[in-house]
């Protein structure tokens, strides 16, 4: 029988696939520094961020045919030496897509208008003070019209495009892979596109230099994508929001553009220290804040779990 561990969790409805097509799924978590013990006795594991399945543990895994990983992001996994010893590794890089872009752009909606400033304050004074948070407050911004950067147009990238389009933002994404991309926007409830967009992506210092908002939509490779040398490129008074991964921004060199104005808010839902973030971020007034949800809704887990289970299925037959 296929026995199948699911280390971080899996929808009730991928689990129910799985046991229906007929393997042994277990759901109970097993400690990082256990896992060299338990899974060898496993044909698959499934993951999310938090378990790492490194080249230690493979080579003490001779049963291990399977390595899946709910979600897009396939840092915390060796994939080359995996695959290299013919383990199949899976992902969902399109099942949270919509989940993660609509976070991206709460934080966005949150800062134009300071809603996370805000609620740090209505409690403590909006009883005594209502007026002055009034006039405090009352200087938002609207998006549209607005240059959004989207930094990564992969799958996430362009249904954050697809919002910012929709809300009649301009759209600069910046890619290597890409040249150009055809976004269709939808109406609710309706398979019919009434809204078809065609998107240049253009250089790194184009974006930074013309952007109001920055998103970020890449994987961790190593080192931060945006140090001390991106921020001076970017406009003055830019919102930057990483919903990515934590690691793509230079934490240090953000406080500092913070501090100087250069930045003028972040929405961040991932963090370099996680799960024990810099205190200077938690308590910063210009951050919006969120403990590593961008895929978290009900409708995206239902949708990676379905489609981890219908990919092991299709491998074990």
């Amino acid at each position: 029988m296929i026995k199948i561990l699911i280390n971080d969790g899996i929808h009730p409805d991928g689990k129910l696939l799985l046991e229906d097509a007929g393997y042994q799924v277990v759901t109970e978590k097993v400690a990082q520094d256990d896992l060299a013990t338990e899974l060898p006795k496993y044909n698959a594991i499934v993951v999310r961020s938090a378990t790492k399945v490194r080249q230690s543990l493979i080579d003490q895994c001779p049963n291990l045919k399977v390595i899946a990983r709910g979600g897009v992001g396939l840092d915390n996994i060796d994939v080359d030496y995996a695959r290299g010893k013919d383990i199949k590794v899976m992902n969902t890089p399109t099942a949270s897509s919509q989940a993660v872009a609509e976070l991206a752009f709460g934080h966005m909606f949150t800062i134009a208008r300071s809603l996370h400033d805000a609620n740090r304050e209505m409690p403590a004074k909006g009883d005594t003070e209502f007026k002055v948070l009034k006039k405090a407050y009352s200087k938002g911004m609207q998006l549209r019209g607005k240059t959004l950067g989207i930094f990564g147009f992969g799958n996430i990238g362009q249904e954050t495009a697809r919002i910012a389009v929709a809300l009649g933002m301009n759209v600069l994404p910046v890619d290597p892979q890409v040249n150009e991309t055809e976004i269709g926007v939808n109406v609710f409830n309706s398979d019919e596109v009434k809204l078809s967009v065609k998107l240049k992506t253009v250089t790194l210092d184009e974006m930074l230099a013309k952007a109001d908002f920055i998103s970020l939509h890449v994987p961790f490779i190593g080192k931060p994508f945006f140090s001390t040398d991106e921020f001076a490129k970017m406009k003055d008074g830019v919102i930057l929001i990483n919903c990515a991964r934590g690691g793509t921004v230079d934490e240090e060199a953000l406080l500092a553009a913070l501090e100087s104005g250069k930045v003028a808010a972040a929405g961040l839902d991932v963090f370099e220290n996680e799960p024990t973030p810099r205190r200077a971020l938690l308590d910063h007034p210009r951050v919006s804040l969120t403990p590593h949800i961008g895929a978290s809704t009900l409708e995206a887990q239902a949708n990676i779990g379905r489609e981890l289970a219908d990919q092991l299925i299709a491998f074990f037959g």
